[in-house]
């Protein structure tokens, strides 16, 4: 204790040393706990053997003031308790209590509580302090095993709930064990190391290591479920195992002795994992400077092991149900793409990566008759075996009524019905488009699905307007079985994109964004089918299509260059694509000027320019344009533009008011010979050039 001088006056100390009395007759003297009185105003102090024995001094050691016990207390401890000494005195107080620490002759530390009780003149000053001092080590010492037992408790609750918190987010068996081993999993569940193992018949096949190490485990990925581990035989017995000395453990497995020397943790708890009365695995929990594991830690692990073992049994599951889903799915979509001439075609599925990994997505390509082949995409609503189910039977309805040789808009129709008939409340949504790749018209249909997407031979890319009905099956129950064509020509080098929405789609953002995100994918993207189509997987369906369903399918009409003598080029040119004729144009200045013609780059441009806008503006659709050499017998440049009308063109002879008229006069004028001939369900306007320049004579 430290001093603390008040005036007052001096009390009478005994003859023998001791204090006067606390009670009436009586002295204080309890086992561990002792008296003094303290005047003020001498500044001595009078202490009972019982408080001489607190402070573990002897009485002829003792000089009677507060400094000779002072020694045994640590200054920092001293300055805390004359602090509250003196604020008890300065405020008007009457009692203080304090706990401070006394330094034992044995070098131990001693907690220790003092109480006083101050004593006051009647004007309020004060002049003497009374009070006990008493050894509170038991007392904190019960204190501080309460507050370590409720920090533990506390530590283990979060454990548990993190534990739970991170693995109820497992869906997969391949999710629980990132859940167990990724960054801050081990710190989660309080261990320094971690295996896990799964029953395989007589066998256990560990599935997660982590912890440094733990990796030379690896070498016993499958060991026999006979005991002669401590895994197996926790598994076996069903009952953990907590071993405080990994030393000893070898001695009793003889083929584990191997491994423990080289991996470098003190202690372990080998749980088996019982899930519905059943052994499904075991899981090890390795630790570093730990001797023992009191109950609440063997508690601790028995519990984490009970949420492990549930997280696994339905990851199981699941990955049972979703191995049968994915293969009733993948026997639904068709085996094999059949080998088309004059072109080539891939197809890409991709699963959802939640759910069940299953959907009504389907691809089709159908071999037709006449040489032509059926492209089908579609969408059945919904995301599980039932929406798989209906997907392969209406995929079979709509490749039986495409083979049949129904035009798109009948094939739709019917299916549409088929699907209605079927007693399900489930829709479809349907692309059908039918491609002749020797002409390369398309007649395409939808169902209330995305149209297509067509990248043209000069890299420009365009959504044609192909009109559409209801889905499939809404169809038929609002009577509306309407599936009007569009027709659409693909000329050699172009590449016709279908897809389902979970190309293009993102939940929170609208179908346009997704939409120009494909069409900048497709215009980036490889000439080749199979690369393109694996060019839009990796940049599309990882960034937005994982949480959906999604199929696609690319075809690329094979691309006519002519041959070295005999070149040639095609251009598609959309009726409401005012850039199409632009870019026409160039292409044709640009191959002129590749084939060594520069000089007719002016009078080919401006008969093509004549012939392409008298198709697109008297016609019902676009025009294909086509610049070919023709070697024999004298070389020279032929246009051809193509529309699907059968309304040939005939020359007039406007008057001078006249705004219109004269576009087949400028040909006629231009081009050495000009005509018109019948292709397929249209017609193609030609003029020829020759190859010197030299314009035909008008007489």
């Amino acid at each position: 204790m430290a001093a603390a001088q008040q005036d007052g006056p001096e009390r009478d100390r005994r003859r023998d040393g001791r204090p006067p009395a606390t009670g009436p007759g009586e002295r204080l003297a309890l086992n561990g706990m002792g008296s003094f009185e303290w005047d003020l105003g001498a500044g001595t102090m009078v202490l009972d053997e019982a408080g001489l024995a607190v402070f573990d001094v002897a009485p002829e050691e003792f000089d009677g003031t507060p400094e000779g016990l002072g020694l045994r207390i640590p200054a920092e401890d001293a300055a805390r308790l004359n602090e509250s000494v003196i604020s008890v005195l300065d405020g008007g107080g009457d009692t203080y209590g304090s706990y401070f620490t006394v330094n034992r002759r044995d070098g131990s530390d001693q907690w220790t509580h003092t109480q006083g009780r101050v004593l006051r003149h009647p004007d309020g000053r004060p002049y003497m302090i009374v009070g006990i001092v008493r050894d509170a080590t038991p007392e904190l010492a019960h204190a501080t095993l309460l507050r370590k037992l409720e920090t533990a408790r506390a530590q283990q609750t979060t454990i548990v709930q993190r534990t739970t918190e991170a693995l109820s987010r497992a869906v997969t068996v391949d999710d629980v064990t990132a859940a167990l081993t990724g960054a801050g999993a081990l710190e989660r569940l309080g261990a320094d190391g971690l295996a896990l193992g799964l029953v395989e018949g007589a066998s256990i096949k560990i599935i997660a290591l982590s912890g440094e190490s733990l990796e030379i485990l690896s070498e016993r990925k499958f060991t026999r479920l006979d005991g002669t581990l401590p895994l197996s035989q926790a598994v076996l017995s069903r009952k953990a195992r907590f071993v405080t000395s990994l030393t000893e453990l070898g001695g009793e497995f003889p083929l584990l002795a191997e491994y423990l020397g080289r991996i470098h943790y003190d202690a372990a708890a080998y749980l088996p994992l019982i899930a519905q009365a059943k052994a499904i695995g075991g899981l090890v929990l390795f630790y570093r400077r730990r001797s023992e594991f009191s109950p609440e830690e063997r508690n601790l692990c028995l519990g984490l092991a009970g949420i492990v073992a549930q997280s696994l049994q339905r990851a199981l599951l699941f990955d049972q149900e979703r191995e049968f889903a994915t293969g009733l799915q993948a026997a639904m979509l068709p085996r094999r793409i059949p080998e088309i001439t004059g072109g080539e075609i891939a197809v890409r599925y991709h699963s959802a990566w939640s759910g069940r990994e299953v959907g009504g997505d389907w691809y089709d390509v159908i071999s037709l008759p006449r040489d032509r082949v059926g492209l089908v995409v579609g969408d059945v609503q919904g995301h599980d075996t039932h929406a798989a189910a209906i997907m392969g039977q209406l995929r079979i309805a709509l490749r039986a009524y495409a083979g049949e040789g129904h035009p798109p808009s009948t094939v739709l129709a019917r299916a549409s019905r088929f699907l209605a008939e079927l007693d399900t409340e489930r829709f479809a949504t349907c692309m059908y488009a039918q491609v002749d790749l020797e002409t390369g018209g398309v007649r395409a249909v939808r169902a209330g699905h995305l149209g297509p997407l067509i990248r043209h031979t000069d890299g420009r890319t365009g959504w044609p307007n192909v009109r559409g009905g209801l889905p499939l099956g809404l169809a038929t129950v609002f009577e509306q079985e309407e599936f009007p064509e569009t027709r659409l020509d693909l000329v050699p080098g172009e590449t016709l994109v279908l897809c389902t929405d979970g190309l293009v789609e993102e939940p929170g953002t609208a179908i346009t964004q997704g939409m120009e995100a494909l069409a900048h994918a497709v215009r980036s993207g490889p000439q080749g089918a199979g690369a393109l189509a694996d060019h839009l997987s990796d940049r599309l369906w990882e960034r937005w299509g994982s949480g959906d369903d999604v199929a696609l399918l690319v075809l690329r009409r094979a691309p006519d260059p002519g041959t070295h003598r005999a070149p040639r080029i095609h251009q598609y040119v959309h009726q409401a694509d005012p850039e199409g004729l632009s870019e026409a144009r160039y292409a044709l200045r640009q191959a002129l000027r590749d084939w060594g013609m520069p000089e007719l780059a002016d009078d080919v441009e401006l008969a093509a320019g004549e012939l392409l806008v008298n198709a697109l503006l008297h016609t019902d659709g676009g025009a294909v344009l086509t610049m070919e050499v023709l070697p024999e017998p004298v070389r020279r440049i032929r246009l051809w533009v193509k529309d699907r009308s059968s309304v040939w063109p005939r020359r007039r002879s406007p008057g001078e008011a006249a705004t219109t008229g004269r576009g087949l006069l400028l040909v006629d004028a231009l081009a050495t010979h000009w005509g018109v001939e019948s292709r397929g369900d249209g017609k193609a306007v030609w003029c020829e050039f020759d190859a010197d320049g030299s314009p035909r004579s008008v007489g």
